[in-house]
This record gives structure tokens, C-alpha cells and sequence, in this order.
């Protein structure tokens, strides 16, 4: 079934962990949860030891890299009466944890709203089938659920992403949901929805978008909020683009080797134009672009795309140069400059005496 889906869910594309936690999950679970906290956190950042499952090991691998204490905060939050809210900047894993989450908690990660400046009310609460609305008036079957109405409906979560694109009165719709756990339906007579345990929202925020619609106070003391700071070392950013490329690319029908110093060059320019500084403590300027982990992965798996169907090769330092363009590029023009001036004295220097870096220098041609 996966191999049908560009990107299966995480339900299936993990189903064999999740079977062999759940198999050998002892722990106390909160009502209607799938596997108890701890096996949660255990889907999520791995465990050392295999999970048997008849008669197979089953390795649990490491999913979320970062701070493994807000995996557990998370978790607790969840089991509690409060939603929870994760923040950061774009390209930070937000959408991945939420999905890692509700695999684990409710057996699914799909029962998703996604926010824009379109979202309206009856996106989050419900809507109707106005043909059946016409002939017999309002009904439950004429009803047509959201992903809110599901998840109360049948105890589970649900995942609520960008939701500061949303308009302001569109977001408060989630004041009495989250307070009271109930969602009222006017249009019929003495019909109110009670959510089911296990019910419980994951909403997610770019905090580059903190301006388009700031939640109102009321909405933002019904969730527990918590920040995903963007990867601080260069040896984890590498890993990371080096499992993800590796994902996507199997994803697109190739089996190409990940080359394991190009992602820790990749890693070192993203991770140094990202802070502003560099290894040797030398101060740069910062593009306006959003310089992230996913942006990182997405570099790495064009480059190697465009080397493996049109030079026939594997990936090569000129095809990444000319793939980083574009992200550098992506929000003002004039940060080229920047990425210009990083090959001029950073690369330069380092090209001194490592080949890598060398032959890395030698593609700043492509950069006008």
C-alpha cells in the first residue's frame, strides 16, 4: 500500500514499530491512547534495544532530533486537559513531531486542518451537505464533519497546522472546544458534541508568521506552548539531511549513495550563514532567507537528482551550488551577495588545504 503513496502517513510508514511497541507496551496508557507515554516518547527518539515482535527484532529508530526532554513535555501535555503548541522558525520539524504524535497517540496522523488566510469556521467546526440541508432540513446526516468534529467525535487528535494564518475569529473558534471539551450545534435542536478522552488539539506556528494573526490571550492560555529551536551542530544537521535525503530520494524510485562529506559541507554553510557566524568565529551577514535543516535536505536532494538524470553521476559540488541559489534567493535577491561574499573569505580560506572545500570554491562561478 505505501509504495502506492509518494508520502504514506507515518502510521504506515512506521506500522512495524508501532505494532512491536504496542505488543510489548506495559506502561499505563490515558484513556483511548494507543501506547503509553513512555513507548510514545520511545517511538519518537528511539530506543537502544530492539522490540521483539513475532519472533523479529524490531529496531525503533530515532525520528526527532532535539531536546529529548520537550518530547516528554509534550507527551504530558497531551495526556492533560490543555492543547499544545509548537512554535519555531520554518524548516524546525514542527509538522513531523505533530504527525509523530498523533501516529502514536491516536493510530493516526491525518486528521489534520491546515490553516491558511481561506480557513473558515465551518473548516474547524462543520459544514452540511446543502443538497440533504434543502430536502429534509438540518440532520446529523446531513452534517459534514471536520477534522475537529472526528477527533472529538471518536477520541482522538487532532492537528491544527499554520494556525496563526488563520483569521483571529477563525482561531477563537478553539476557546470553548478547548475549555470545555464540548462543541455546540445550534442549527439542531439540543444536539451538543461531547469529545471523547483521548480528544486533544496539536497545533503548530511559524514564529516568522507571529505577525499575519496573533492569537488572542484566551486562545494562547488553553495551550501549553513549546519552542523548537532550530539544530546547533553540525555533525547532527549532517545526519539529519544525510537520513532524510536518503528517505526521499528511496521515495522517488533511486537507491543513491549519500555522500557523507558533501552533508556536512552542506551543513557547515547552512549552519553558519543561519547564525551569522562562523567555526573560526568570524561574523557574517544573514540572508533573509530562511536558512533551515529542511531547506538543507531539499539542496542536497536536487542537486542529487539533477547530477543522477542529467550528468549521469553522483552528485557534484557544481549541482549543489546551483540548487543553493535558489534557496538563498528565495525571499530578496540581494542575499546572493551574502552567500558571495561567505565563498570569498570563508570558502576561500578553508579551500586552502582540504580538497573538499577546494573544489567547493571553485563552483562560486556559479554565483553572479
Amino acid at each position: 500500500m505505501t509504495a502506492e503513496m509518494i508520502k504514506p502517513p507515518v502510521e504506515q510508514r512506521y506500522a512495524r514499530e508501532l505494532q512491536a511497541l504496542a505488543a510489548a507496551d506495559g506502561g499505563a496508557k490515558p484513556p483511548n491512547w494507543q501506547l503509553s507515554p513512555r513507548a510514545v516518547r520511545d517511538f519518537i527518539i528511539g530506543r537502544e534495544e530492539p522490540v521483539e515482535l513475532e519472533g523479529e527484532a524490531v529496531a525503533v529508530t530515532r525520528k526527532f532530533y532535539g531536546d529529548d526532554a520537550l518530547i516528554e513535555r509534550a507527551v504530558v501535555t497531551l495526556a492533560g486537559n490543555r492543547g499544545l503548541m509548537l512554535v519555531g522558525e520554518p524548516g524546525t520539524a514542527k509538522t513531523m513531531l505533530s504527525e509523530l504524535l498523533s501516529a502514536a497517540i491516536s493510530g493516526s496522523s491525518i486528521n489534520t486542518i491546515q490553516g491558511s488566510a481561506g480557513t473558515t469556521e465551518d473548516m474547524i467546526r462543520y459544514s452540511w451537505n446543502y443538497a440533504m440541508l434543502l430536502d429534509k432540513g438540518p440532520s446529523l446526516q446531513a452534517l459534514v464533519p471536520s477534522p475537529l468534529y472526528q477527533g472529538m467525535k471518536h477520541g482522538m487528535i487532532t492537528r491544527f497546522e499554520e494556525i496563526t494564518r488563520c483569521p483571529l475569529e477563525v482561531q477563537d473558534v478553539l476557546i470553548s472546544v478547548l475549555s470545555d471539551k464540548v462543541m455546540n450545534i445550534p442549527e439542531l435542536e439540543n444536539e451538543i458534541l461531547f469529545a471523547r478522552p483521548g480528544f486533544n488539539i496539536i497545533a503548530t506556528a511559524n514564529i516568522r508568521d507571529k505577525g499575519v494573526n496573533e492569537m488572542s490571550s484566551a486562545l494562547k492560555r488553553r495551550f501549553n506552548f513549546e519552542t523548537i529551536m532550530p539544530v546547533n551542530q553540525v555533525k547532527l544537521e549532517a545526519q539529519i539531511i544525510q537520513d532524510q535525503a536518503r528517505n526521499l530520494l528511496r521515495e522517488s524510485g533511486l537507491e543513491l549513495d549519500i555522500d557523507i562529506d558533501v552533508t556536512e559541507l552542506l551543513a557547515t554553510t547552512f549552519m553558519e550563514l543561519r547564525t551569522g557566524i562562523t567555526s573560526e568565529g568570524y561574523k557574517l551577514d544573514k540572508p533573509q532567507s530562511v536558512m533551515s535543516t529542511a531547506e538543507a535536505v531539499s539542496v542536497y536532494v536536487q542537486s542529487a537528482l539533477t547530477s543522477h538524470y542529467y550528468d549521469n553521476k553522483r552528485m557534484s559540488l557544481e549541482r549543489l551550488v546551483q540548487n543553493m541559489l535558489g534557496t538563498i534567493a528565495k525571499d530578496d535577491q540581494k542575499d546572493i551577495q551574502i552567500l558571495k561574499t561567505y565563498f570569498s573569505k570563508v570558502v576561500k580560506e578553508r579551500a586552502k588545504g582540504q580538497d573538499l572545500w577546494g573544489a567547493y570554491y571553485n563552483e562560486k562561478k556559479w554565483i553572479k
